[in-house]
């Protein structure tokens, strides 16, 4: 069977981070997704869905670490059914999601960002800075490149210029 879940949502509540006797850390958030609809009469709708989300190991630690209630992060991962017996003695269940990776999708804070961006590649617009070519550094590579010192990975000064009509567009 397959169970997959990509959900974008905010943060309901700060992180809970606690360590689990085998030492691995363990993160649990709760999220709400929104979703805007028309209505059969033309007016518009609105449903939220909150879901707990659990965090586990660095991904548990770097949600600790960045996160706070209203931001807004990208989780995918597994549903799953948690059951329990109330202090009543009544059945209990909640479906929550199993993290399996994790993007933060907000700006990236004012003020100290380079601690921000080492956090194992998680930052602003989900992108992975450490991956990615620094910008200053591939830009002055480029200035050698014209002068034919052959770097390699920078990013091009002549770029050309196309210009489309509407009528070229075949669509």
């Amino acid at each position: 069977m397959y169970n997959k879940v990509i959900i974008i949502g905010n943060l309901t509540r700060d992180v809970e981070l606690r360590y689990l006797p085998s030492g691995s850390a363990l993160a649990t958030i709760g999220l709400a997704s929104n979703r805007r609809f028309k209505k059969q009469d033309g007016t518009n709708g609105e449903e939220v869905c909150f879901v707990d989300v659990k965090l586990f190991g660095r991904s548990a630690e770097v949600a600790n670490q960045y996160l706070r209630k209203g931001s807004k992060i990208l989780i995918e991962g597994r549903l799953s059914l948690e059951s329990w017996t109330d202090q009543s003695g009544a059945k209990k269940s909640k479906h929550t999601i199993t993290a399996e990776s994790m993007q933060m999708l907000d700006s990236k804070p004012s003020g100290d960002e380079s601690a921000y961006n080492g956090a194992n590649g998680y930052n602003a617009g989900a992108q992975n800075v450490n991956n990615a070519p620094n910008y200053n550094q591939a830009h002055s590579q480029s200035q050698g490149n014209e002068q034919g010192n052959g770097n390699i990975g920078a990013y091009p000064q002549n770029i050309p210029e196309i210009n489309i009509d509407d009528e070229d567009i075949p669509f």
